[in-house]
């Protein structure tokens, strides 16, 4: 199923293209195309679909280990570079903060919300100036802050971590009932109220 081009990046065909590519040039550097699927979060007719248009288009390269395909971003494509700096924008925060928050001891889950999560789910507005993250567990906050600290400056937003123990993330307040009730990017872990 063919989804809309992304509203923070809408160059790209579609908000998979954008995924897969984030995956790809900014996460895990080489991958099959079932791990791809998984990590972007597309079903695998569509990842192998995009992942031979980028083969074709040079953006792409591949090798074979056995039976199993290994796709990267193609070093020798002068796509590559430019795509990168736009994925750092407008797709970066998810998979460079899923990368420095994963190893901290403490941290159960982790999401986005606020205007950046609204317009990941294609929720128009206007374009984000920062970045909201929830962290859900027990972190040292110096650690959260260092890790948001390290991809602002690759991601050119601020990044406003809000750290709650998971009981706190399941009481009943205000603020919590709106971040229930709005839309959120998963990066890390289960959603506190799933």
């Amino acid at each position: 199923m063919r989804t809309e081009a992304p509203l923070l990046a809408p160059i790209f065909r579609s908000d998979g293209q954008a995924r897969l590519l984030s995956v790809l040039l900014l996460g895990t550097p080489e991958l099959s195309i079932s791990d791809l699927a998984d990590k972007a979060a597309l079903a695998y007719p569509t990842a192998h679909r995009e992942v031979a248009r980028l083969l074709d288009a040079g953006v792409l390269s591949e090798r074979r280990v056995g039976r199993t395909r290994l796709v990267r971003g193609n070093p020798e494509s002068p796509l590559v570079a430019p795509l990168r700096e736009i994925l750092l924008v407008a797709t970066g925060p998810v998979v460079l903060l899923a990368e420095r928050l994963a190893p901290l001891s403490g941290v159960e889950s982790a999401f986005l919300y606020g205007s950046f999560a609204a317009r990941m789910n294609g929720i128009e507005g206007s374009s984000p100036n920062d970045i909201d993250l929830m962290v859900i567990g027990k972190p040292d906050p110096t650690d959260v802050y260092d890790a948001c600290g390290q991809v602002e400056e690759l991601v050119a937003r601020p990044i406003n971590p809000t750290i709650l123990t998971r009981a706190e993330a399941q009481q009943r307040s205000g603020f919590l009932e709106h971040l229930r009730a709005n839309p959120v990017v998963p990066i890390l872990g289960d959603l506190p109220w799933a």
